[in-house]
């Protein structure tokens, strides 16, 4: 009996991991905290350890997760493992034995396989799955500090991590003018700049790249040593990730040595990494299902405090969306003082149980972030409010996911409202200098701003405009300056700023480039339209259909159009060659560098490219004509021409 309630709470433990962990790295969210997941990780370990069973979808067996994503797959030679951890230093040094290690930052990014060829970069897969990844070269090229060419010509395979600083994670956020579209952490923006199908995009990211580990260079003598490796890898023009050579007598004291430095520096971090010097003594170890045996993960011991829940703040956004904040004595933690921490949903509120007044435990994670770890009192008396804090409306509950978060369905929330109009006026939508969301405040309380066209009405109200506190007739003047220059702007500006869901900067410039910058075909496109487009899903689909189906967002949008002047965009006649057209590319290619190259051709003279055969497409690029893959055969049924490389650079010369 004893045995089958260990292996009913495997069970549970297996399935909530697993919906943690897909939540984590496949949907950038996150439904628990990390100190949550590694308690419940280490109970699930240690009833394995006592039952002797592992079920197939323990995550002490199964790394990582099938990919979603349109780029290319492909296998890795060697599977990449996860490394063993302990928050332990002395375990750490114990680990060690009578060896020597090297002692390096756990980089918290997206882990890379470089390879090498004749000297030039020839090919860079994300880790994926451990087994197979996603093919990434192109966006490797675009990394800030990588070689694309270096003094050695063998083969050469290396690995190392993808990271975002945090002082350029931050100028990114400060850019985007809606506080609920800012990313959430430098791990979530890295994993989708390295992962883009546009190379642009993560060119303007900064990803940095730190190799950890070298796997293969043909005829190189390392004489044994990981520390020469790294050494030759840095003479070869890669940044190497930071490292300390220790024994079991300094372990401890380098731990030390870079805990301190953790609040300055600047690339995430979510721990240390220590591995042997000694390649061949390392190898001779062999791997776990799981683990390798030559290395492994020091995690930081989570400083943990005790104190008191105050209350439970609830915070509305543009998107209606109400965050749970906790609101705590204040206690010191990692040498600052907290008080607040983020709950993140109300799945969370209801699993830990709050209530005011219960005693709680606070850390931050990876030594930055407030959370809350455990509740000891669980009182369970937070109740969910069931009218919004700022417009007393009615809320909501929706369960997306198998993640419960609270709405306000009230569709004229000031929030929502002043938030709303923040973006419309934010420096990639229709960037309106000094209309900051105070004066936004002001004005919405004031009943001068109802909706988007009555912005550049405010002459209407210049009186009681200027009477205001913080405001005379030269801050007038500046705004209306403002105001007035922003009524010339461009067509994805203006979508962006129109607040659709899912709609940011970048997904807007792509929708008017698909409709050739014609509004009114954007908002009739019917769902096969939107779908056909490069990046937009059936989420994001949705979102547009919803917003243009309203009759008071399109009336709105109409009041806008007559105030506004668009820039022109399109690109003259003689580049538009393939105008109208639209391509689908698989397969290998010989005359570009890769497939990106090939979109960004057809794009460029005109047409567009999307990622399924339909019968909206005119041409499929595929040099292999008689292959038998499933676009072929689409196409063939379709009556659509397949077209080689060759004859697609024919048809460009013609048309």
């Amino acid at each position: 009996m004893e045995n089958e309630k260990k292996l009913a709470r495997m069970k549970d433990l297996v399935r909530i991991l697993d919906e943690a962990a897909k939540a984590y790295y496949q949907e950038n969210r996150e439904i628990m905290s990390n100190y949550e997941y590694d308690a419940l990780y280490d109970e699930l370990a240690a009833l394995e350890t006592e039952t002797g069973v592992t079920l197939s979808k323990s995550p002490t067996v199964r790394v990582g997760y099938e990919l979603l994503s349109e780029l290319p797959r492909e296998a890795h030679e060697s599977p990449m493992l996860s490394l063993d951890k302990t928050k332990d230093a002395q375990a750490l040094a114990a680990w060690l034995k009578d060896k020597e290690g090297l002692l390096s930052w756990k980089l918290d990014g997206l882990t890379i396989v470089l390879t090498y060829r004749d000297g030039k970069l020839f090919k860079a897969v994300t880790r994926g799955n451990g087994e197979i990844g996603e093919v990434i070269t192109a966006n490797a090229k675009v990394f800030a500090n990588l070689p694309l060419s270096i003094s050695y010509q063998g083969e050469l395979v290396l690995r190392g991590e993808a990271v975002i600083k945090y002082s350029d994670f931050q100028k990114i956020n400060e850019e985007i003018g809606d506080a609920d579209a800012r990313y959430k952490n430098p791990r979530n923006l890295c994993s989708g700049s390295v992962r883009q199908l546009n190379s642009e995009i993560t060119a303007r990211r900064n990803v940095n790249f730190f190799a950890f580990s070298l796997v293969k260079a043909e005829g190189v003598d390392f004489e044994n040593s990981r520390e020469k490796q790294l050494a030759w890898l840095a003479a070869q023009g890669f940044d190497v990730v930071e490292y300390k050579r220790v024994d079991r007598e300094t372990t401890e004291a380098a731990v030390e040595e870079f805990a301190e430095r953790i609040g300055d520096n600047d690339f995430p971090s979510d721990g240390l990494v220590l591995v042997y010097d000694d390649i061949a003594y390392g190898r001779s170890l062999g791997r776990t299902a799981k683990f390798p045996r030559d290395s492994i993960a020091f995690k930081w011991a989570d400083e943990v405090q005790s104190t008191h829940l105050s209350y439970i703040e609830w915070s509305a956004s543009r998107t209606g969306l109400i965050n749970p904040v906790a609101v705590f004595e204040p206690v010191e933690l990692e040498g600052t003082t907290v008080s607040r921490a983020s709950v993140h949903n109300v799945s969370i509120v209801e699993a830990l149980e709050l209530g005011e007044g219960d005693e709680i435990t606070v850390y931050k994670a990876n030594m930055i972030i407030p959370q809350i770890a455990e509740n000891r009192t669980r009182s369970g008396s937070v109740k969910i409010p069931s009218s919004c804090p700022v417009c007393g409306g009615p809320t909501q509950i929706r369960q997306e996911n198998g993640v419960k978060a609270l709405y306000c369905t009230n569709p004229d929330c000031q929030a929502k409202k002043i938030k709303r109009f923040s973006l419309f006026a934010s420096r990639d939508a229709m960037n309106v200098d000094g209309l900051s969301e105070a004066t936004l405040e002001k004005f919405v309380d004031a009943g001068f701003v109802r909706e988007f066209a009555d912005l550049f009405q405010l002459e209407n109200h210049r009186e009681e405009i200027i009477s205001m506190e913080g405001f005379g007739e030269k801050s007038f003047e500046n705004l209306k300056a403002s105001l007035e220059k922003a009524r010339t702007t461009t067509l994805p500006r203006f979508v962006y700023g129109l607040g659709i869901a899912g709609i940011g900067a970048a997904n807007a410039r792509v929708l008017c480039r698909a409709f050739d910058y014609d509004f009114e075909r954007l908002r009739h496109a019917d769902r096969e339209e939107l779908e056909q487009i490069e990046g937009i899903g059936p989420v994001i689909a949705d979102g547009i259909l919803t917003y243009f189906k309203s009759e008071r967002n399109t009336g709105e949008v109409d009041r806008m159009l007559k105030l506004v002047t668009f820039q022109d965009e399109m690109p003259s006649a003689a580049e538009q060659l393939l105008a109208g057209k639209t391509f689908v590319i698989t397969g290998s290619v010989e005359h570009f560098a890769n497939r990106n190259e090939v979109k960004a051709l057809i794009e460029r003279l005109g047409g567009k490219v999307t990622g399924s055969v339909t019968a909206r497409t005119d041409y499929l690029i595929n040099n292999d004509i008689m292959s038998g893959s499933s676009k072929n055969k689409k196409a063939k049924e379709l009556g659509i021409p397949i077209i080689t490389e060759e004859e697609f650079l024919k048809l460009t010369e013609q048309e």
